[in-house]
């Protein structure tokens, strides 16, 4: 294994001496990826995200340098950027906050919008997004799809192993100074099987109480409907305003990462822009922005073998979570000539409310227990970011953003009262210097301070348990986290070739980490840790219309308050593969990697995984207005496990589940683009 990523650096790298020619769309990434991207953005291209046959956007971005992510079940990937997660990373969509509402992350914020919305995925790196509020880590900013000139629509149809169904339907109009876009996706599948010929529901021991019901390990694994709308127009020339809404309604999402499934996730999501340009020389930019969602989330283990009827079990469930959060916010911001340089400012405001009921049968017969105590949370921020031409090859960008928030739990439970309160009061900057001696190559360095604020669980969770069952409890003393981050890197285009290579370091002061206070009890401090890595991503042209793309990614944490690892943090992986394409037909062979994870925190009892290899295949063919897609991903029906997909959950005791990655898969997908 270790020979493999030797070579498969040494491909990588190669990139730079090969040169000549491929299908013209592949072209455009490598000047777009090298030319147009600042140094710590990557992106998920039009035409990877339309062969894509992931199920959610959180699935989709792994293939990104630098991001992996958390698999509980067969869909609602939870995002992660070089070993930063949940709170640690901001993910918006159309600039829009939005959280999930379970306490264990069933419904991540990825999880809300749906893949067909999807035009484009824009991931920052590290704290340099200063716009938001909490981009300590990095920033997933997902843009949907606009309405194309004149009338048109995509008609898209993908049946898979498992009776797996991504179905949609897109219909838009734009004209001068109207338009309009209606959409809607269908997805369906039913329970995915490990190499091992197992289904992923079947890991639990025959005497465990998790497992599943006989008659609910082959049920189907989710079944989603969404629909949304967006209708824009433009006042005079220069301006525009517009109104998107969205649904989702996912029921009977299953979950075997977890100790319950989700009944159903009931997500609505309003937004509205607006936007004038050229209204001066100085002022060349006014934006407005305002935003509502809201999440229903409930969930229980009515499908697992805990749940039989016994004389404390009365009902259906012997626990079952319902929880709430809503979001209200606004924004505005302006973009200025100043001088030779740019300067980009704003303000915005968010409040959050999370209300999450949990009742057991072993916790006084059902009673309601405050989970998560009616949180409000109010945000406030101010940015500022300049961006000047110190010389005709070389460029400063720096900004400061504050942030003022207050926190109040308006109901009590048995770790605080009702009215319990605090406020935090946060400061964000960084630095970034972009020096391009040659054509085709930006040299950066970035540094970077970001922050955010422990969230309402973090605060005030509290799941009470009689030992020797394990608590989860909030801790009210906890301060935001800081993180210092320093990113050195570079990038370097021709016109038939692109690579990049960065390395960054984090000091992370006030860390939030999980740990257990004792064999009964577990919950969150501060701690002080540290974070590096480096990636390395590749994409070459060669003679024939054949090209070959690479990447590695590394990523280690350390806990300096105990001198261990950071848990959950993703091992060395790498990727590298071979495609045809001219333009009208393509075929692509991937091989992925991953290294064992022995780097573990003992202090949690994490276990290291293995290392794996897969082989993935797909080809494609386009004529005139359709598209056929057709693929197998884990050709040779690999049995393994992704590092950060195995619980670490306060409800555990000894050693938590693994939940393996699907075996061998098949796809066929159709598009109509009309």
């Amino acid at each position: 294994m270790n020979l493999f990523f030797t070579i498969l650096t040494c491909a990588v790298v190669f990139a730079g001496v090969v040169v000549p020619s491929f299908a013209e769309t592949v072209l455009d990434e490598i000047t777009v990826r090298g030319q147009q991207e600042p140094a710590q953005e990557e992106s998920l291209t039009v035409r990877e995200i339309r062969e894509s046959p992931a199920r959610d956007m959180g699935e989709a971005i792994k293939s990104i340098e630098g991001v992996s992510c958390v698999r509980k079940g067969a869909i609602a990937n939870d995002p992660v950027i070089r070993g930063f997660q949940k709170d640690n990373i901001n993910v918006l969509v159309d600039g829009v906050r939005i959280h999930g509402a379970c306490p264990s992350r069933m419904d991540p914020p990825s999880f809300h919008v749906d893949f067909a919305e999807v035009e484009k995925v824009r991931v920052v790196k590290g704290p340099y997004d200063l716009a938001n509020p909490g981009s300590m880590g990095g920033m997933i900013d997902v843009t949907t799809r606009k309405p194309r000139q004149g009338w048109g629509g995509d008609l898209a149809l993908t049946y898979g192993s498992w009776d797996t169904i991504n179905a949609s339907a897109i219909g838009s109009y734009g004209g001068d100074r109207l338009d309009a876009l209606l959409g809607y996706a269908y997805k369906y599948s039913g329970v995915p099987e490990a190499g091992n010929g197992k289904l992923i529901t079947d890991v639990y021991s025959a005497t465990s109480p998790n497992r599943y019901r006989s008659n609910a390990v082959d049920s189907h694994a989710y079944e989603i409907n969404t629909g949304w709308v967006k209708v824009g127009f433009k006042p005079t020339a220069n301006s525009r305003t517009d109104l998107a809404y969205t649904y989702q309604d996912a029921d009977h999402v299953l979950y075997p990462y977890l100790k319950m499934d989700a009944d159903y996730d009931r997500t609505n999501r309003l937004n509205w822009n607006y936007s004038i340009k050229d209204i001066s020389a100085t002022l060349r930019e006014v934006k407005l922005q305002t935003y509502w969602d809201r999440v229903g989330h409930l969930m229980d283990d009515r499908l697992r073998m805990s749940s039989n009827p016994t004389p404390a079990i009365k009902r259906p469930y012997s626990m079952q979570t319902d929880a709430r959060t809503e979001v209200i916010g606004g924004k505005a911001s302006t973009t200025l000539k100043l001088g030779q340089g740019e300067f980009n400012g704003g303000v915005d405001y968010y409040n959050r409310n999370w209300d999450a009921l949990n009742q057991r049968a072993g916790y006084f017969a059902y009673r309601t227990l405050n989970m998560i105590p009616d949180v409000y949370v109010d945000n406030f921020g101010i940015h500022g970011e300049y961006e000047y031409p110190l010389a005709s090859m070389l460029r400063i960008k720096g900004g400061i953003r504050g942030d003022f928030t207050w926190v109040k739990a308006d109901h009590g439970n048995t770790l605080v009262p009702a009215g319990t309160n605090t406020d935090f009061q946060n400061v964000s900057a960084n630095l970034q210097l972009t020096y391009a001696p040659v054509k085709g190559l930006d040299l950066y360095l970035g540094l970077g301070r970001g922050t955010r604020t422990p969230d309402p669980e973090e605060l005030y969770i509290d799941v009470p348990a009689a030992a020797p069952a394990v608590s989860w409890k909030g801790n009210p003393a906890l301060k935001s986290t800081v993180n210092h981050q320093a990113d050195l890197g570079m990038k370097f285009s021709g016109e038939r070739f692109y690579l990049s290579a960065s390395l960054f370091y984090s000091d992370l002061t006030d860390y939030v980490n999980f740990y257990s206070v004792s064999s009964t009890v577990k919950s969150y401090q501060n701690i002080h840790a540290s974070m590096w890595g480096a990636e390395l991503g590749s994409q070459i042209a060669l003679p024939l219309d054949i090209y070959l793309k690479g990447a590695l990614t590394y990523t280690e944490g350390e806990n300096l308050s105990s001198g261990r690892p950071l848990s959950e943090i993703p091992p060395l992986r790498g990727m590298v593969a071979i495609r045809y394409d001219n333009g009208v037909f393509f075929a692509e062979l991937a091989e992925n990697l991953t290294r064992e994870q022995d780097l573990v925190d003992s202090g949690l009892n994490e276990q290291r995984t293995g290392g794996w290899a897969t082989t993935d295949f797909k080809l494609g063919y386009s004529f005139r207005t359709f598209s056929f897609f057709a693929g197998v991903n884990n050709i040779f029906d690999k049995y393994y496990f992704s590092h950060l997909s195995y619980l670490r959950d306060p409800f555990a005791s000894g050693v938590g589940v693994k939940i393996p990655e699907n075996g061998r898969n098949f796809y066929l997908t159709a598009t109509y683009r009309f």
